[in-house]
């Protein structure tokens, strides 16, 4: 990226913007067809990408990452003309005559910074929201999934002019560089303490953003919960992507009465998707690189192993694992894992640890087992979290009538579906007032009999 001058790229979009190009729907639903067909044209080149940088497998790349953008694309063609229509609000009786309406309307330039667990997805679906918003773009995939980033920008090379939509290349010295430009909106998904630089930056030009992050999201189940099928559900959102998923569960609380069982379960379920020996499944993904694997290999030490624990430095592989009677000061209990490990820590009393839950930073995802609605209901209402899921794991981001978003710690703002547009979109308020009725009631001088009116009218 030395030969390119993002001030440049930067200066060409805002001139496209200020065409007014971008405003016409038409022109936005073309732009989303095309992307829509040049992902499908190089379909298996981005499931290779994936493969190289995750050791994802076909059907796990198109499940997570390809088919979930496609759909985001056919709702957004579908919906986008009855999403940008003005939307007719009553006025104000102190106003009349008058008509009052919201129209959406494009922020401008965005710049959307992506993570590299779901390097596609992550960074193709919030650009999604912004074209059909009717922005520009300039999107900054992760240097640490280098193959999915190349064929990212091969796609969007072929469907948007730079002017449009850029795609930045680079190391993390890109990132910071476009940060110092004075985007309308910013969109970035990653770690919390990324999250807060990317925050300072925009704080400088008092520019809006979403941030997509994470924490440490709680599982809770309960004694009366369907054991084989929460364990089930519970391993497929811990170990997808080798636990590298923002909303995994981080750590799991099961009550003491089923504990055994339900741990026996889960290497039921574990053994079930991957076999004895998950290092040779095709359907098992590998540590991201070696920072990480470090990292997650230090956090073995900090427990007792119940399940797992085995590791490949080499091929950057931990299996999924188990773990029990963590170490009080271990990074395990404190910081998001983003791993194959899962902490089990047993419980008694749902309300004590309601209450050791309720005060610890905001998570991304609550998971919640339990076959009573009062335990559910108690358990959503005293924990905040970014999102819910009962009685399953990770499903809750499917449904595109559910905005996905964070709060407090892991986040703020949030997209997908039509929450996508409404994000890249700034609600602007517009009052017509007619002329041929003027009352003198506003204007000075006041008096008290005008107080009187007021009051009566308020």
């Amino acid at each position: 990226m030395k030969d390119i001058d993002l001030k440049r790229i930067f200066e060409s979009q805002r001139k496209f913007f200020y065409s007014n190009a971008t405003r016409d729907i038409s022109f936005r639903i073309k732009k989303l067809k095309e992307l829509k067909q040049e992902i499908i044209i190089n379909e298996k080149e981005i499931e290779e990408a994936l493969f190289l940088d995750l050791h994802k497998s076909p059907v796990e790349s198109y499940i997570t990452e390809i088919g979930f953008v496609i759909s985001e694309i056919n709702l957004c063609i579908k919906k986008l003309k009855s999403w940008s229509k003005p939307k007719r609000v009553s006025s104000s009786i102190t106003c009349f005559p008058s008509k009052a309406r919201i129209i959406s309307e494009p922020y401008g330039l965005c710049l959307i910074i992506s993570p590299w667990n779901y390097p596609f997805q992550l960074l193709i679906s919030p650009l999604i929201g912004a074209i059909s918003a009717g922005n520009c773009a300039i999107v900054k995939p992760s240097e640490h999934s280098p193959n999915t980033s190349k064929i990212i920008k091969k796609i969007l090379d072929r469907v948007f002019e730079h002017e449009y939509v850029f795609t930045a290349l680079g190391e993390k010295e890109v990132s910071q560089e476009l940060l110092e430009l004075e985007f309308d909106y910013i969109f970035f998904t990653g770690s919390s303490s990324l999250g807060r630089l990317v925050m300072e930056k925009a704080s400088k030009h008092l520019t809006p953003t979403t941030l997509e992050l994470g924490g440490k999201s709680p599982c809770i189940v309960e004694k009366d919960a369907n054991i084989k099928v929460s364990a089930k559900r519970i391993a497929f959102g811990k170990f997808l992507n080798a636990g590298q998923t923002c909303i995994a569960p981080d750590y799991l609380f099961v009550h003491k009465d089923i504990k055994d069982v339900f741990v026996k379960e889960m290497i039921n379920s574990i053994k079930e998707f991957y076999s004895e020996e998950s290092i040779n499944s095709k359907d098992y993904g590998r540590i991201i690189n070696q920072t990480h694997f470090f990292r997650l290999r230090k956090m073995l030490d900090d427990g007792k192993i119940i399940y797992g624990a085995n590791y490949d430095e080499k091929e950057k592989y931990i299996s999924p694992t188990l773990i029990e009677n963590i170490l009080p000061n271990s990074e395990l209990l404190s910081e998001e894992i983003f791993g194959p490990i899962l902490p089990i820590i047993s419980f008694e009393n749902i309300d004590t640890l309601i209450q050791e839950l309720k005060v610890k930073p905001k998570p991304l995802a609550l998971y919640v087992f339990s076959q009573s609605k009062k335990i559910q209901d108690k358990i959503i209402e005293n924990i905040s979290s970014g999102g819910v899921c009962v009685n399953d794991t990770i499903m809750h981001i499917v449904p595109q009538s559910l905005p996905f978003g964070g709060v407090g710690n892991s986040g703020m703002g949030s997209y997908h579906g039509r929450k996508s547009f409404e994000t890249f979109s700034h609600e602007r308020s517009i009052l017509n007032r007619k002329t041929w009725l003027d009352l003198a009631l506003r204007y000075p001088p006041f008096t008290e009999s005008k107080k009187k009116i007021v009051k009566k009218v308020l």
